[in-house]
């Protein structure tokens, strides 16, 4: 599903107009970006929670060149789904 099949089926559902749903949308992710980039963890009970992860500095391989290389320290964002998500899927899949 891509974002617009999302919005179209959110306004369906909410009974509201596309151009409304796809503001509240857009606003929401710009609020979870704004608090990742802070640092901060979003929870969405029920969903699961946004959060910024560390990777530590590590040594790898170039695959071209088989050279050894410093793969420097990042942070990224990660999601961890709630127990109710989780439950919900596997239920759909049986």
């Amino acid at each position: 599903m891509q974002k617009t099949d999302f919005i179209k089926a959110v306004a369906e559902k909410a009974g509201v107009s596309q151009k409304d749903t796809k503001l509240v949308v857009d606003s929401a992710l710009e609020v979870i970006t704004e608090q990742l980039a802070k640092g901060e963890k979003v929870t969405l009970t029920g969903f699961g929670t946004f959060e910024v992860r560390s990777r530590k500095a590590r040594e790898g391989v170039n695959p071209q060149t088989r050279d050894k290389i410093q793969i420097p320290a990042t942070k990224t964002p990660g999601f961890s789904a709630s127990s109710t998500l989780k439950d919900r899927v596997k239920d759909e899949d049986a």
